[in-house]
């Protein structure tokens, strides 16, 4: 799967966003994006890495802490 098309999986979810709304003006997207996008990629990714934290933040960029910090708040811990 390529960038460009999961770039369009998440137009594609916005658009069925909106319409769900029916005009309703919504609030605080852009953390609710981030919240939603955030958890399956962790979840991939630390399944890819087999858990291996330091490979996974590796991979992520970010540093290790910052990764069990977000595998905390999304209960991702086993």
């Amino acid at each position: 799967m390529s960038k460009k098309h999961i770039e369009e999986c998440v137009r594609t979810s916005l658009e069925g966003y909106f319409q769900d709304l029916h005009g309703t003006e919504p609030a605080g997207m852009y953390d609710m994006m981030v919240r939603v996008v955030e958890k399956p990629l962790l979840e991939m990714v630390m399944k890819q890495a087999d858990h291996n934290q330091s490979r996974a933040a590796e991979w992520l960029g970010l540093n290790r802490n910052t990764l069990r910090k977000k595998l905390l708040e999304h209960k991702l811990l086993k």
